[in-house]
Formats: structure tokens, sequence, C-alpha cells
């Protein structure tokens, strides 16, 4: 059974060893500078929450949500939407593992989990990926992500209504 799993100084490990094909890796952070993103956000804000992605006890990916991330990141260019929502903020599959349904489910549960709003209430869900990663867009659109334009990188930004 496919769940998320809060880590800890037992699965970090797990966590950090899992990874993308090489072509991927232009269009994810590693899950270690991920975790750096985690461990500062949660210093400052206490707003940012990693999990890993397990098949039963088996670690399969990594999902990362956060809320208010410009306040998490300090980030002067993040998107007006970012102010008091969600954010999607990474989801990986490890090579091994990918094509199974895994990504789809790690989106499901890590929104299911936003709609407890840990947080604090709010209005959207946010998300931003590469123009080219196009495994990664039609996965977010078939959710009900509508893109709504691109950040200062030039990636595209999308938002679903919670």
């Amino acid at each position: 059974m496919v769940h998320l799993k809060e880590l800890n100084k037992y699965n970090v490990w797990d966590i950090m060893e899992l990874s993308t094909e090489e072509e991927q890796e232009r269009f994810i952070a590693s899950n270690v500078w991920s975790l750096v993103h985690a461990y500062v956000g949660n210093k400052t804000s206490g707003a940012v929450y990693p999990f890993g992605i397990y098949d039963d006890d088996t670690p399969v990916g990594f999902l990362m949500l956060a809320y208010d991330y410009g306040e998490v990141c300090d980030d002067k260019n993040a998107p007006e939407i970012s102010k008091g929502n969600y954010f999607l903020w990474r989801l990986m599959i490890d090579k091994e593992y990918q094509g199974k349904g895994y990504g789809r489910e790690a989106v499901r549960l890590g929104l299911d989990f936003i709609r407890t709003f840990p947080h604090g209430k709010a209005d959207y869900c946010w998300i931003c990926y590469d123009r080219e990663n196009t495994v990664a867009r039609k996965l977010y659109l078939s959710f009900g992500f509508e893109e709504i334009g691109e950040d200062a990188e030039g990636d595209i930004d999308a938002v679903m209504k919670l």
C-alpha cells in the first residue's frame, strides 16, 4: 500500500539514496538539497513538510510540501499565489519505480494532506515545473491544476483551488 511517511533520523537516509534517471536531473533538485531547504525553512518559519513515499516498507520516492513559499524561502521572486497558500514543492520517484503509478498516488496523498490545512487555511495549492517536463505537466493537469504563467527562471506556474 502506498503511503507518505514523515522523515526522521531513521528513514531520511533511504530517501537521500533515491535517484532519477540522469536525463531527469535537470528537472528537480536532489533529495539532499531539498532536505536542506526543508531544514532551513522549518528553522525559520516552520512550514515545510518532507515525506518519504513508500510502498509498504519500500521507499519509492520523495514528496515535499510547503506553506507560504515566498516567506519560507525569503524568495522575493515568488509568485503572488505563493502567499498564504500551499506549494507542492518537490516530487520525485526513484528511477526503479517510475511508470508504476507512484507519482499519481503521491500527488493524491499530498493533496489529501494539504486539505487538512496543517499550517492554516488556504484557498490554493500551486506548483511549478520545467516547461520541458511533459510527464510532470500531464500529471499535474490531470489533477486539475491550471497553468497561470512563468516564473523568473521560465518554469511554468500552475494552481488548483482547494
